[in-house]
């Protein structure tokens, strides 16, 4: 009995290798996109979470602030300093915030200043490179 495999000619060897890893790509591509598509939807699910966090969070701040509010009301400075004292508080802290936010934001903190010196540097020493030959 003959191997089918053997008796085949090469040129049928060549094409069957060829269109079996032609298949083998197309189903690894296909893996990919479903793989991907699971992905994403659990990052999207997790976004949801987080989303759903922050709301709650700022919900849990505004019922502290109130009830820091009315802890500082119980004593003798009455509803409206209490008010006017966590207010200014609370507005020392965001503008804190912002001023830090904002400064790490500019652009020259943004640079990748160490990748620019050494593209720098080794400019500089191709430039030397060339000169001396």
């Amino acid at each position: 009995m003959t191997d089918p495999v053997r008796s085949q000619n090469p040129a049928t060897l060549a094409t069957d290798a060829l269109r079996l890893s032609g298949d083998l790509v197309r189903k690894e591509i296909a893996l990919a996109k479903a793989e991907m598509r699971r992905n994403l939807s659990h990052a999207g699910a997790g976004l949801g979470m987080i989303v759903a966090a922050a709301v709650i969070g700022i919900v849990t701040l505004n019922v502290l602030t109130a009830a820091l509010v009315a802890a500082l009301t119980e004593t003798d400075l009455g509803p409206i300093w209490s008010a006017v004292i966590v207010g200014v508080v609370l507005a020392i802290l965001a503008y804190g915030l912002l001023r830090k936010g904002m400064a790490d934001l500019k652009p020259e903190n943004l640079m990748p200043t160490r990748t620019v010196e050494n593209v720098q540097r080794d400019a500089n020493t191709v430039k030397e490179a060339y000169h001396d030959a």
